[in-house]
Parts: C-alpha cells; sequence; structure tokens
C-alpha cells in the first residue's frame, strides 16, 4: 500500500497560500479560487484547460461552473487534507489560465478571457 501523503496544518497553507499563490484561500479544508470569464465559451476554455491539466497531473480538482465564473477547490482525499499535490496543481493552474504574452512574436487576445476573480468570492 502507498505511503500516505503528509498533510498541512491550517495556519501553514494560508502562510503558503498568501505567499505562493494570492487570490487562493482556504475554506472548508479545501484550497479554493474563482476565476471570472468574459462569457461561456472563454468558461468553457477555462474548465476544459484546468481538465486536461488535472488528468496529466493525475489530480483532480472540483469545480464549479456557472456562465462567466468558475470555481476551482483541491484537496487530497486519500490523505485527508491538503498536500503538495494540491499546492503544486493550484500553481500549474494558475500559471496556465492566467498567461499572457508578454511581447515579442505573440501579441494576446485584447478580450477579457479569463481574469482572477476575488478571494473568498
Amino acid at each position: 500500500m502507498p505511503e500516505k501523503l503528509p498533510t498541512y496544518a491550517d495556519d501553514e497553507i494560508s502562510a503558503r497560500l498568501e505567499k505562493e499563490l494570492p487570490g487562493w484561500y482556504l475554506e472548508d479544508g479545501w484550497i479554493r479560487r474563482q476565476y471570472r470569464t468574459d462569457g461561456w465559451p472563454s468558461t468553457l476554455m477555462l474548465v476544459n484547460t484546468i481538465g486536461y491539466i488535472a488528468e496529466a497531473a493525475y489530480h483532480h480538482p472540483d469545480l464549479t461552473v456557472t456562465w462567466a465564473k468558475v470555481w476551482v477547490k483541491l484537496k487530497t482525499h486519500s490523505a485527508g487534507g491538503i498536500t503538495d499535490r494540491d499546492f503544486e496543481l493550484a500553481r500549474r493552474i494558475e500559471d496556465v489560465v492566467l498567461w499572457r504574452p508578454a511581447g515579442g512574436a505573440l501579441e494576446g487576445t485584447p478580450n477579457k478571457f479569463v481574469a482572477a476573480g476575488k478571494a473568498g468570492g
């Protein structure tokens, strides 16, 4: 049987989120994040992107999806809490879905596309 992954205490989670993943927050034993989009097509692209990343990582968040918002919840069920897997997947999601070209050959979309939501919202 695989060894159970170590979990973090709530104060450690909150400190790490504040330092490494602003906008993510701890609530009810999950780390969470809300993303806003500019409409349904962007919402669906966001969900599919998160799904692709999660499947590649073999670590799957819970998602709540509405017209222009997506909420992401992460927890390692097998460990009974928040582990390094959750922090790493949150970081990867954040890096990919909020990425914008910084110049060069890629211009970037003029649309609002995906934006970070309010923490706790």
